[in-house]
């Protein structure tokens, strides 16, 4: 006889959640910086937040992380050629 399984038997896959790139690395454009569960860190200029809070690339350079007003923030700094 089969075993019948507890619960509405389905499994979603996990966040992934963290820091993906740190202070110091070089990103290109539409590179994710941050995967995260509400508005922990903010993003400054150069990066933009996505619908579910991720936070990514607006231009090509490095990153820098800082605070403003008690918030973290990203930003990412052009790096010119």
């Amino acid at each position: 006889m089969g075993r019948k399984k507890q619960g509405n038997g389905r499994d979603s896959n996990p966040r992934y959640a963290g820091t993906k790139v740190y202070g110091g690395q070089v990103v290109r454009a539409g590179n994710i910086i941050i995967r995260q569960s509400g508005s922990k860190i903010m993003p400054g200029k150069g990066a933009s937040m996505g619908r579910d809070f991720t936070i990514f690339s607006l231009t090509d350079g490095m990153v820098e992380f800082s605070k403003r007003k008690g918030k973290k923030i990203v930003t990412v700094i052009p790096i010119s050629q």
